[in-house]
């Protein structure tokens, strides 16, 4: 069992929805933990469909909160991203890269397989420092408000249930043996909808370089 708090990771796309309210409530219960988005552009729905505002990474929440006030204050409020924007800004400034972070985890959450792979392939490429295995699980959560909240109390579930193990691989194997009707029965109870949330991990060990 670790004696202080999990170093936790939450990695979406941009960092804008899906990792930062499980940022907002792991923060909430003490644990360590950063948010990153993978991709190469923060993108938030635009006025055209399939027609997206895109923000470089080093713009920050507050920026682009005035940016969509100043084009449809009424659009923006109506579908939560004003919203959202305005809680991130309480966590943090801006979005940032996981690609540009150095900073080793006890475990990395992703939102999607397609981050996940993306996170697996940018950890294996890296030039190794530390050597400390690190836990990469992902919880494919579907970019909308009621399933980042989902989402985000299952990864919140399972940082509390890694916290207290002293086996990380058995507990998460233990995790994934009782899901499936208890994940059905809380997504159901929460939300009035069936989601279907897929979980898995890889643990990535990172050998000694050869002599």
């Amino acid at each position: 069992m670790p004696s202080s708090p999990l170093k936790v990771a939450v990695i979406c796309r941009s960092n804008i929805n899906r990792n930062m309210e499980a940022h907002s409530i792991l923060r909430k219960k003490a644990f360590s933990v950063w948010s990153f988005g993978a991709g190469f552009w923060v993108r938030l729905p635009g006025e055209v469909p399939n027609l997206p505002m895109v923000y470089n990474f080093s713009t920050t929440y507050k920026q682009m909160y005035n940016d969509l006030l100043r084009k449809d204050r009424q659009r923006y409020t109506r579908n939560g991203i004003l919203h959202i924007l305005g809680r991130n800004e309480r966590i943090k400034s801006r979005p940032e890269r996981f690609q540009e972070c150095r900073e080793a985890f006890d475990v990395i959450f992703t939102c999607g397989e397609s981050i996940y792979d993306r996170v697996v392939e940018d950890l294996c490429a890296r030039e190794q420092e530390t050597f400390q295995p690190v836990h990469v699980i992902n919880v494919d959560i579907q970019d909308t408000l009621e399933d980042a909240t989902l989402g985000a109390l299952l990864i919140c579930e399972l940082c509390q249930c890694l916290q207290h193990a002293d086996d990380m691989e058995d507990s998460l194997a233990k995790v994934e043996e009782k899901r499936g009707k208890r994940m059905e029965l809380s997504s159901h109870s929460l939300a009035g909808q069936m989601i279907s949330f897929r979980i898995f991990s890889k643990k990535i060990t990172l050998s000694s370089p050869s002599v």
